[in-house]
C-alpha cells in the first residue's frame, strides 16, 4: 500500500557485469535504503537483465531531480531502460464493461476492503445494466452506447487521455480499433476467457466444450494491435469434466477470470510487470 518517501526503480538492459553495482552506488549515494531487490536474467551470456528495486528515501520528491539525474547516466552507460515510480501515488484506472459483472465487481471489492492500491476513476461500458452497482461504490459510471465505432471511441479517448494510468477490459465485449490503443497512450489490460493461445476469439468456452478439453482458464494480457496476442501477465486453470455443458464452462471459468485479472491488475498498480517482447518478467 502506499508509503511516503518510498520509491519502485524497474530496469531493463543487456546483461553485463556490474549493473547491480552501479545502481546500488547511485542509491547509497543520495542516501536511498533498498528495502527490497528483485532480479532476472534471461540468459547469463547475452541475455537480458530485468530489476525491480524498491527504496526509501527521506524528503523524496525534493531529492527526486538529482536522484534522476544519476539514474540517468547509469543507464545512459549501460544501455539501460528506467523508470522510477511513487509508492504514495496510485495509479489511475478506468474499467471497461459490458454486461458481466464479476471481474469487475472483484476490482471495486478489493479497491474497497484496500488490498488493490489503485485509484478506479470511472467505469465505461456500453450497456447501462451496471450502473447502480457500481455508483453504490462511489465510482462515476459511464454509459457510452455501441454505435457508430469512431465516435464512441472518440468520447472514450475524451474521457481517458491524461486523466488515467490504466485502462481495463473487464470482460468488454467489444474489440478496440487499433487507432484507440495508439491514441490512448495508456496501457490496456485484458481478460481473455481461455487459457491462450487456445481458443482466441468470441466463445471460447463453447469451442472448448467442443474439443472436450479437461483443462479450462482465463488470460489477463495488455491489449494490442493483435486481437488477444499481447503480452501475457497472468494465467490460471480449473479442472473440468465430460458432464459439464458450456453454461457451467462458462461459470466455472468466471472464478478464474476474475482472480486472474485481480492479480494482474495487481501487480501492474505495484509496477513488478516488465514487458519483454511478447512476454512479460513479473517481479
Amino acid at each position: 500500500m502506499s508509503q511516503p518517501d518510498t520509491a519502485r526503480l524497474l530496469i531493463a538492459c543487456d546483461d553485463q557485469p556490474g549493473i547491480v553495482a552501479a545502481v546500488a552506488g547511485v542509491l547509497a549515494h543520495h542516501g536511498a535504503n533498498i528495502i527490497s531487490l528483485d532480479q532476472h536474467s534471461t540468459d547469463s551470456e547475452g541475455g537480458r537483465f530485468f530489476q525491480r528495486t524498491v527504496i526509501h528515501l527521506d524528503g523524496l520528491a525534493a531529492a527526486r531531480p538529482a536522484l534522476e539525474a544519476d539514474i540517468a547516466a547509469v543507464a545512459e552507460r549501460f544501455g539501460m531502460e528506467w523508470s522510477l515510480h511513487d509508492v504514495a501515488r496510485r495509479k489511475r484506472v478506468a474499467i471497461f464493461v459490458s454486461k458481466y459483472d464479476h471481474c469487475l465487481m472483484e476490482l471495486l471489492w478489493r479497491t474497497q476492503r484496500g488490498q488493490l492500491d489503485i485509484d478506479i476513476t470511472m467505469v465505461v461500458s456500453n450497456h447501462p445494466d451496471l450502473a447502480e452497482a457500481v455508483r453504490s461504490f462511489g465510482v462515476p459510471f459511464v454509459h457510452i452506447p455501441s454505435g457508430d465505432k469512431a465516435a464512441m471511441e472518440d468520447r472514450q479517448l475524451e474521457l481517458l487521455r491524461g486523466n488515467v494510468d490504466l485502462v481495463v477490459l473487464a470482460r468488454y465485449m467489444q474489440i478496440l480499433s487499433d487507432d484507440f490503443i495508439t491514441r490512448l497512450e495508456a496501457p490496456v489490460i485484458n481478460i481473455h476467457h481461455s487459457f491462450l493461445p487456445a481458443f482466441i476469439g468470441a466463445n471460447p468456452y463453447a469451442r472448448a466444450k467442443d474439443r472436450g478439453v479437461k483443462l479450462i482458464g482465463a488470460t489477463a494480457h495488455y491489449a494490442t494491435a493483435d486481437l488477444d496476442e499481447g503480452p501475457i501477465i497472468e494465467q490460471d486453470v480449473t479442472r473440468v469434466t465430460h458432464s459439464e455443458s458450456a453454461a457451467e464452462l462458462q461459470s466455472r471459468g468466471a472464478d478464474v477470470e476474475r482472480l486472474v485479472l485481480a492479480r494482474a491488475v495487481q501487480w501492474h498498480a505495484e509496477d513488478r510487470v516488465i514487458v519483454h517482447g511478447k512476454s512479460t518478467v513479473i517481479l
